[in-house]
């Protein structure tokens, strides 16, 4: 068992701080804890929880600068993206408190002999197992919407941001949620299981790879444990025949680039006609060449490190094998010397099935071009994957473009000339080997809640 959580500055490589894990004994506890403060909180009226959902946001806020300087030490991001990341989960309490009442009444409904209603009843504590790419985010989005259902929850989060884990802990609790009702476990892989297992423990929802997906569902489904996950994807965004290349152009490379590239919905693949396809791989590569890495608290800087040299490493070895089964780099493509998890922006063609670039999400930040025949050719290569998180279109035929989005695009979100990351009032999930659930837009409130059903006479 590890005795020990550290975290690592990823762009100087130095050890920022180191925590004690719990050990089993402390973990059931905190467990019980956190089922106890769940049996007070179920009963607090849906516009008392309201309220103090309401004063997260604020507090995080409040907090803001302090929290984004602690997450950019601990995972590399850019400051002013961690300022921005703070702003949607304020974002994401506020609209939590304002529709969760009405979206979690009672509802009545005509009967035979009598009136049905629909109540939707916490089901108790939700086990949440979150990444280390948004730190803040990724916590509040599963969160926020079981506080407000009126669960309790348990975060273990990547221990490359432990302090970030605490640091909402204790952000929650200054807004005024109740004690334990939010609890961090400082736990190792091995422990998570025995969490999974734990009669308390009513849902688990996790955001990660496929693989860990399949392990965690796996576990779940042993003790009949319900299961939300939001797992990889390689997002493509098809530029068409009908295109404005230069809104494409700049709209795919800053969805690329953003947040280093470490987004489970970034653009990852683009998938041009040939109509266009040299135009804009001329342009894209002089765009990605501009994203100068440097050191992430410079509000200059285009491009932080990666979150671990190890993971820098995977993402190179990726590239080394795309390249070796024909794909070309264009820019980048290169480990840079000196410190640090750096990975430069790079731009690959000539990617085609059988390399990584094609079959794999590359978490980092690397272009995989692919030409296509035509409009048709280029949907049909976008459905050729394993995911289905999001993607893009490029079109001046908005309604076409729409149409294409709604009844062909097999992903969970589709992008139409713009990128976008999440908006609270949307839904947010996958198919395919990206997972199945949902969060945001009101839907992450009912995924573990027990819709009742009453009969009255």
């Amino acid at each position: 068992m590890t005795s020990t959580l550290k975290t690592v500055n990823p762009a100087t490589e130095e050890t920022i701080d180191t925590y004690k894990t719990m050990s089993d004994e402390e973990m059931r506890a905190a467990i019980e804890l956190c089922h106890g403060a769940f049996n007070e909180w179920k009963l607090v009226s849906l516009e008392e929880r309201a309220k103090v959902i309401k004063a997260i946001g604020q507090a995080l806020r409040d907090n803001k600068e302090e929290f984004a300087q602690l997450m950019t030490e601990e995972v590399g991001k850019l400051i002013g993206d961690s300022r921005d990341e703070i702003e949607l989960c304020a974002a994401i309490c506020d609209f939590t408190a304002e529709t969760g009442p009405k979206e979690l009444a009672d509802e009545e409904r005509d009967i035979p002999d009598g009136t049905g209603v629909i109540t939707y009843a916490p089901v108790g504590v939700i086990y949440g197992i979150q990444p280390w790419n948004f730190p803040c985010y990724q916590a509040v989005r599963y969160s926020v919407a079981n506080l407000m259902a009126g669960n309790g929850v348990m975060l273990k989060h990547a221990e490359n941001c432990t302090g970030s884990g605490l640091f909402l802990r204790d952000v929650m609790k200054k807004a005024g949620l109740p004690e334990h009702l939010f609890t961090v476990l400082l736990i190792d892989h091995d422990q998570s299981d025995k969490v999974i297992a734990h009669n308390l423990v009513r849902g688990v929802t996790l955001t990660g790879s496929d693989g860990a997906g399949r392990i965690v569902a796996e576990q779940a489904a042993k003790h009949l444990k319900k299961t939300v996950l939001e797992l990889g994807s390689n997002d493509a965004y098809i530029v068409l025949d009908d295109a404005d290349l230069d809104l494409a152009v700049e709209t795919c490379a800053a969805g690329r680039i953003y947040n280093n590239g470490q987004t489970c919905v970034a653009a990852k693949r683009f998938i041009v006609t040939e109509k266009n396809y040299d135009a804009f791989v001329e342009r894209f590569t002089e765009q990605m060449k501009t994203m100068a890495m440097g050191e992430p608290t410079d509000e200059a800087t285009k491009l932080g490190p990666m979150s671990k040299t190890s993971l820098r490493d995977d993402l190179a070895k990726q590239v080394e094998d795309s390249v070796a089964k024909g794909a070309r780099v264009l820019c980048g493509g290169e480990v840079p010397a000196g410190k640090g998890a750096y990975y430069p922006s790079t731009v690959l063609v000539d990617v085609k099935p059988g390399q990584p670039a094609y079959d794999d999400e590359l978490f980092g930040p690397v272009a995989s071009v692919i030409k296509a025949k035509d409009d048709e050719d280029a949907m049909r290569i976008a459905n050729d994957s394993r995911y289905g998180l999001g993607g893009g279109i490029f079109s001046k035929d908005e309604t076409r473009a729409r149409e294409l989005a709604s009844k062909h695009f097999d992903t969970g979100m589709v992008c139409i000339n713009k990128y976008n990351v999440a908006i609270p009032n949307m839904p947010f999930g996958g198919v395919k080997d990206s997972g199945y659930g949902r969060e945001h837009g009101g839907f992450g409130m009912k995924e573990f809640v027990n819709a009742k059903s009453l009969y009255i006479a």
